[in-house]
This record gives structure tokens, sequence and C-alpha cells, in this order.
């Protein structure tokens, strides 16, 4: 059924009885050209672009839990291409361009909201390397304004502009990025997949990788064994565990990122804003809350919660840049796995292992890679070499020296 305001209306006059599902529930095959492990934004992003660009629709996503439990439904919903290294700025450009045709591509309302994103600096030393990004990014048509302390107060005039330990001088703006909804990602598309012929198998975790002479067979999982020509793996920060069940070592570590929502208030910040002077970043969704998070928990973890150290320094953080919020309440909080690369910089690339391949490693930045993510792990699993976009996001970049050094906030390489 394609949604219109036709099909609305229509369904209104009928009392909403007629709606379908908005996708099925299928039993797995026994064979499928390409089963897709990980049944987030990037897995299902996946699995419609092979049915979409590449005609692949004997496609299965498996999914450990039900779609939207993992990292897709646990983000802050920023999306954004404001990159500054070569290995990551075509990427991430791509991704906002798909992000901004999205909605009609499969015919869902994802809410994309491109209100902009602020990047406060506070010093001279910040304000000359948001120039030196803000240049990087406009000599590659990434749009990018650098404004001064007046222009950033005309566009947030409730910042704390009179904080003597962090003054804010001005802040690197790219008018494109923006929000979006992040289940309604994960359910738009789900249902542009299944509409595609891709099956989505809920609640059927993955136990095992079968492996001959160095060739992937299939998956081992809950509903039995699932025989594939070829396997890809979008498993956030489960990465490491899965990839492992095939015999591989990855160089990523799990962390914990946590974020948080406030209370509704009526409307307070019109964009996002990131804080330079730490780590925290903070937009208002459309129903008044504010959404905001800012560092991952510094120990490895695989638990969906977090510690309180990092909640009292986000809070400290968010009063320093709002005082005015200081006494909203926070109505819920929750954490992600995040898959932290040794660069912290994505990995879409084939493993040594023939028929298996990896896309891993996006840090705190995978909900805004989501559409692209998808476009070429699709290209790389139909084409076997990797989309011009993603040429740079080897796995082997590793032991060649050909890091995408983004922000150095990756893992712990010594750890390693």
């Amino acid at each position: 059924m394609r949604y219109s305001a036709f099909s609305i209306l229509s369904q209104a006059l009928k009392g909403n009885t007629g709606w379908k599902p908005v996708w099925r529930e299928p039993e797995p095959k026994a064979e499928y050209d390409v089963v897709i492990v990980g049944g987030g934004g990037h897995g299902l992003s996946t699995a419609y672009y092979l049915a979409k660009n590449h005609g692949l629709t004997n496609v299965a996503v498996v999914e450990r839990g039900y779609i939207g439990s993992g990292n897709i439904g646990r983000n802050t919903t920023i999306i954004r291409s404001n990159y500054g290294e070569h290995g990551n700025i075509p990427f991430y450009e791509w991704s906002l361009k798909l992000w901004e045709g999205l909605e009609q591509d499969i015919n869902y309302n994802a809410m994309v909201s491109q209100r902009g994103v602020l990047n406060l600096y506070h010093s001279d030393a910040q304000r000359d390397a948001a120039a030196r990004r803000g240049n990087t990014m406009r000599m590659h048509g990434v749009d990018a304004e650098l404004l001064d302390v007046e222009e950033v107060r005309k566009l947030v005039p409730n910042l704390n502009f009179d904080n003597a330990r962090f003054p804010i001088y001005g802040g690197l703006f790219q008018p494109r990025g923006g929000t979006v909804r992040h289940d309604a990602v994960a359910w738009g598309y789900a249902r542009a997949a299944d509409t595609r012929g891709v099956d989505i198998l809920q609640h059927c975790e993955v136990t095992g990788i079968r492996v001959e002479n160095g060739h992937a067979l299939g998956v081992e999982t809950a509903k039995g064994f699932i025989k594939a020509k070829k396997i890809g793996l979008a498993c956030a920060g489960r990465s490491s565990q899965v990839a492992a069940m095939a015999g591989l070592r990855l160089p990523i570590e799990s962390h914990v990122l946590q974020a948080f929502v406030s209370e509704g208030v009526k409307p307070l910040i019109d964009t996002v804003i990131t804080f330079g002077a730490g780590h925290f970043y903070i937009s208002q969704s459309d129903k008044g809350g504010l959404v905001f998070g800012g560092n991952i928990d510094g120990y490895n973890s695989y638990a969906q919660r977090g510690n309180l150290p990092v909640i009292e320094e986000v809070m400290e953080e968010a009063v320093a840049m709002f005082p005015s919020i200081g006494r909203l309440r926070v109505l819920r909080h929750w954490g992600g796995l995040m898959d932290m690369s040794m660069d912290g910089s994505p990995i879409i690339d084939k493993t040594p292992i023939d028929n298996l391949y990896l896309n891993c490693g996006w840090c705190i930045g995978g909900f805004k890679a989501t559409p692209a993510s998808g476009w070429c792990f699709a290209h790389l699993i139909a084409q076997d070499a990797s989309h011009e976009a993603a040429a740079a996001m080897r796995l082997d970049r590793f032991a060649t020296g050909r890091l995408i050094n983004e922000s150095g906030t990756g893992a712990q390489p010594n750890l390693h």
C-alpha cells in the first residue's frame, strides 16, 4: 500500500480498517542469495538498496531482537556532513544527499528536518581549526559557514555568552544538517525493503557462521541453518562478537554511548548545537523534549546502559552552555553500543573469508551514515568492488597505515 494524502483520507472514511501490516513476518527460506546479519538502519538500508539498485530480492535481514531495538532507535537523531578528512567527506556528503530525498524514495515520513548544525568554538585556535575544516568542506562542494559571535547570538540568543570560562567566539554552521526521526528510519527502510521482496526475520539470533575452506556458507540461527551465497555483517556494537563466529578478530572495541531526553518545553532551540569546550550536543524534538548526549563511557561494555560519571559530565556541559535549562527534568536516558574503530572512521570492506562482507566501526557517527552505508555496502556485496564514496574505508588500512584519523577519538590501539 502506497501512503498518500488520498490513502489517509480513504482510510479515515473506512474507519481505518483497511491498513495492511507494514511488513510481512515470513519464515526463513533454506537459502538466500544474500543474508544481512543485523536489522538496524545499516542492515535494512543495505537490503533495500540491494533490491532497488542491483535487482537482488532473494535477500534476508536477520535480527536477534525486533526492528528498532538496537542503535537505530538509540541515538540523538543528528545528520550532518561536516567532516574534515578526505576519506570521509565524500561519503558523508553522499549520505546527506540521500537523506534529502529519502522520504520520497521510500514513501515514508521520516521527519527529515534540515534545521542546521552549529559547532561552537571558544578560542582562537578552535576558530582556526573550524576555518580549516569549513574550507575543506567547501573545496569538496559541502556547505559551510563560519559565524562570528554576533552571528551566533542572532541564531541562538539564549546561549551562555557571558561565561568567562567558556567564552563563545563563534561557530561553524552547516545549514543542510539537522535531525531525522530515528525509529521512523528503521520502519521506513523495513517497509521499503519488504515491498521489494526482502525477508525480514525478527527474533532470529545468529549463533554461528559456517565457514569451510575459507568460504562462508551460511549462518546458524535460532530458527535453524540458513544457507547464503553471500553474508553481510552490519551488527554495530556486536560486530566483534559476530565476526568471532567466523574466526575473525576486528580492530574495534565496543563502548556505551548514553543519550537523554528532557521533559517537553516550548520552542527553545531550533538548530543542532555542539559545545566546543567539551563533548556535548543538543537539539529539540518536535514533541518539545531536548535531546542531548556527550562522550562514550570509558570502558568496554555490551550493556545498553551507562554510568553516573558520564551523566554528571553531560549535565555539567549542558548547563555551562544553556544555564536556562538547569531546572528541566530528564524524562529518560538510554545507552547504545558503539563499535569504536582505531582511527574513529568506519569499515566497509570484504573480509579475508570469501563471501563474507563487513560493515562496522561507525563509532558515534553511525546514524547519520545510514543511507550511504546501505548504498555502499550493497554496492560492495553486489559488485565485489568498493563504491567510490567508501573507497578509503578499507579493513587493511590499520596494517598499511592509511588511516582516516578524523578526530582521534577512536578506541585505544594500545589494547590491541
